[in-house]
Parts: C-alpha cells; sequence; structure tokens
C-alpha cells in the first residue's frame, strides 16, 4: 500500500509536468506540504508560473479548491466569509467564504493590506473560522498556497512574522533555464493554453483518501533522539547570528521536524537521517528570520547564512 501511494504521488509529479516545466524542485515543496499538512509561500518575479504551478496541482488531484486574487481594497470577509443580514426572516446567516475548500490559491497575497493578510491565520493554524462566539471547521484536507511577488516590487506589503511563521515552506521560484524556457515556448507554438489545464491533459491522481493515508504514513516515520537534537540545533544556531536580529522559533524546529518527516517517506525511508534535516532546511527557516539592518545593508542573505549554519553545526554519525 504504501509503496501504491508513492506511485501516485509520483503520478503527481507528471501531471503536474503537463503544465509546468522546470519547476520541479516547486512541484515537489507542494508535495511535502500536503503530506505534512502544512501551506507553501511561493515567490518569484511575475511569470514565473506560480499561479500555474497550484492550478495543475490542484487539477491533478481529487479536491475541492477555491482561487482569490488579493488585491488593495480586499477585505477579511472576502475570504473567510461575512454575515449577511435576511429581511425575510430579520436574522443574520453566516456566508461561507472561499476559505472553505481544501486547497485555497491565495494569489499575490502581499498585495493586499495586513489587516487581510491576517484573516488566514486562525484559518492556516487552527483550521477553523471564528464567527459570531462559533467556530466553524475547515474542511479536510486544507492547503494554504499563497504567492507573491518578491518585497521590493512596486504595490507590494511585507507579510507580517505571525503569518510567515504558518508557513511550513517558502519556495523561491527563479527564471527558468534556457532549454526549460524554450520548452515553455515551444508548448506555447502547439496550442497549449494555461487557461485550459483539461486540454493540456492534465487529469485527477490523488483522491482526498489517499492523501489521508499517505499523511497517516508520514506520522509514523521515526525521528532518533540525535536527529531531533540536530534539527533544534540548527535553530539554536540561527538566534545566535550576529547577523539575525529574529531567529528560528520552536515552532520553525517543529516545522523542520515534520517537513524533514515527510520527505524521507517520500523518499522511501522509515526513519529521518540528517540529509533530511539539511535538505529541507532553507525552504522551510528562510522566511523565519529577520537580519539585522547592517547585515541588509552588507548584502547578506538569509540563504547564505544558513548554508553558513548547516556547515558549522555539528552532524549527528
Amino acid at each position: 500500500m504504501t509503496n501504491e501511494l508513492r506511485q501516485k504521488l509520483a503520478d503527481l509529479r507528471s501531471e503536474v509536468g503537463k503544465a509546468v516545466v522546470g519547476q520541479d524542485g516547486a512541484v515537489t515543496g507542494l508535495i511535502i506540504a500536503l503530506l505534512a499538512r502544512g501551506h507553501v509561500l511561493l515567490e518569484g518575479v511575475p511569470g514565473v508560473a506560480k499561479t500555474l504551478l497550484v492550478r495543475s496541482l490542484s487539477a491533478a488531484l481529487s479536491l475541492d479548491t477555491k482561487r482569490v486574487q488579493f488585491t488593495p481594497d480586499l477585505m477579511p470577509g472576502d475570504v473567510t466569509g461575512s454575515l449577511v443580514y435576511d429581511a425575510k426572516s430579520g436574522d443574520f446567516s453566516f456566508r461561507r467564504g472561499p476559505v472553505f475548500t481544501n486547497v485555497l490559491l491565495a494569489d499575490e497575497i502581499n498585495r493586499t493590506p495586513p489587516k487581510t493578510q491576517s484573516a488566514l491565520l486562525e484559518a492556516m493554524e487552527e483550521r477553523q473560522v471564528s464567527v459570531d462566539g462559533e467556530s466553524l471547521r475547515l474542511p479536510e484536507p486544507f492547503l494554504v498556497a499563497a504567492t507573491q511577488n518578491p518585497i521590493e516590487y512596486e504595490g507590494t506589503y511585507t507579510l507580517p512574522e505571525a503569518q510567515l511563521d504558518r508557513f511550513l515552506l517558502k519556495l523561491v521560484l527563479d527564471l527558468p533555464p534556457r532549454d526549460a524556457e524554450i520548452e515553455v515556448l515551444r508548448r506555447h507554438a502547439s496550442g497549449f493554453s494555461p487557461r485550459d489545464l483539461g486540454a493540456a491533459g492534465v487529469t485527477p491522481v490523488l483522491t482526498a483518501d489517499d492523501l489521508a493515508r499517505a499523511q497517516h504514513s508520514v506520522a509514523l516515520v521515526g525521528a532518533s533522539p540525535d536527529v531531533i537534537a540536530y534539527a533544534v540545533d540548527l535553530a539554536r544556531a540561527t538566534r545566535a547570528s550576529p547577523s539575525v536580529k529574529l531567529g528560528v522559533s520552536p515552532r520553525g524546529s517543529t516545522a523542520l521536524l515534520a517537513a524533514a518527516k515527510a520527505w524521507a517517506w517520500l523518499s522511501g525511508f522509515d526513519a529521518i537521517t540528517p540529509d533530511h534535516i539539511q535538505e529541507m532546511a532553507l525552504p522551510v527557516l528562510r522566511h523565519r528570520i529577520q537580519l539585522r539592518p547592517e547585515a541588509e545593508l552588507e548584502g547578506v542573505s538569509v540563504d547564505a547564512i544558513l548554508r553558513s549554519i548547516l556547515s558549522q553545526v555539528q552532524v549527528p554519525i
């Protein structure tokens, strides 16, 4: 059964590949987030297929999907839902927002003010929405896949630290290499339309039950005391770095463990190794660190600091 589930996830990758070229790492990251019951922040310049990637993944899953285009005038109720007055009954009823779905595509999340961004906090952490003193559960599974442009672009707002900390992974989508870009244009020249994924042949290959079984298997992946201590040491090293103003919290080290378990299971392992921790360190930790102003002025990057920490912290044998 386990091998069958892994094969279905490999098929999921192949289906997404029918529409998206050159973003294999991001596809794997989204699958890891699904397995670890986390959320993903996709960052990249406009035009690198962030939205198409999430739409393609959704098309390859038998799950309900909704999309919200985040804009400066978007209100919290536009995401979570709002109370609507019924003139006939004289009562208020709750109209559910798009957050009540399995996969929520929060498109260009950093183009809306922090008040609306924060509307997702409870949904992402507690998997519920509170309305008029009542808590409404969200469907399972539930994944927020948010896209954002780099913060130096006009019309963007920096995501609050509490919001960023709720994302399991931050995946950076770079511009594709020349061969991949040629393949993109070749597909478009052959009639591919990103608005019609069905015509591209993307079909559902994974059900909610399949995903629930895979998530259960991931939860059973082992972690030795030495590997757990290694994850903690990496997080603590970020707090001690002279270039860092705010290091990784215990929630971050917990997220690192969860992502490493998903990656270990997906790779065919029954227990986490230090390699799994190292491979997941950058996408799990990069958005949980704040640099000191002087480090930013010197052009120091968070990824460079994390790579330095990975080279310095002792790896368990």
